[in-house]
């Protein structure tokens, strides 16, 4: 495996970072650079564990539920590979041959978890490079404020909170409430 050394002035090129032992650790690759990605706490682990169990009651036999699988974009002009928390992706969009790499197609939902040390605000841009990269819908989860903010193409963030069922067209039969993550989760508050 290609090890590299990477300073400010280094620009990756996709092919560079996925050959490297950071593609396959907590790294993401932005405007060329090797950015690692924050280092989960409890609340975090805890509520990525419960919509992993929530999407694979809904999902597992119509797609692939991916933990932490990084995904081949374009941000800004330039390879992206972000490492979501979560995400889907319909079993029809991926190619039958597809081997143990990143996803090669923008996925059908990609999940952040804010941690405390990241600002709304920052994962809210990320959230629409992933929308702008074709990524269908990203929902950015907040265990502080109990919230999923959901974002789509051509249409406003909508936050769900407490009982506020959080349905979607595109996910049929997929019905869920921040408060049931949150219960499940271990973390409601009322």
């Amino acid at each position: 495996m290609l090890s590299v050394v990477h300073s400010p002035q280094t620009r990756l090129s996709l092919e560079d970072f996925l050959a490297s032992p950071e593609a396959s650790e907590r790294y993401e690759l932005v405007d060329g650079q090797v950015v690692p990605k924050v280092a989960p706490k409890r609340f975090h682990s805890k509520t990525q564990r419960s919509l992993l169990r929530i999407l694979e009651n809904w999902g597992e036999d119509q797609g692939e539920i991916g933990v932490e699988w990084a995904v081949q974009l374009t941000r800004q002009g330039r390879d992206w590979v972000p490492v979501p928390d979560l995400s889907f992706i319909y079993q029809n969009r991926l190619p039958d041959d597809i081997a143990d790499v990143a996803c090669p197609v923008p996925v059908d939902l990609a999940i952040e978890i804010i941690s405390p040390d990241q600002t709304f605000g920052t994962m809210a841009e990320k959230a629409t490079d992933y929308i702008t990269a074709g990524v269908i819908r990203v929902w950015l989860v907040d265990p502080t404020a109990q919230t999923i903010t959901v974002f789509e193409p051509n249409a406003l963030p909508v936050t769900y909170r407490g009982d506020r069922a959080l349905t979607d067209a595109h996910f049929p039969d997929l019905s869920l409430t921040p408060k049931v993550v949150f219960e499940r989760a271990g973390l409601f508050r009322e």
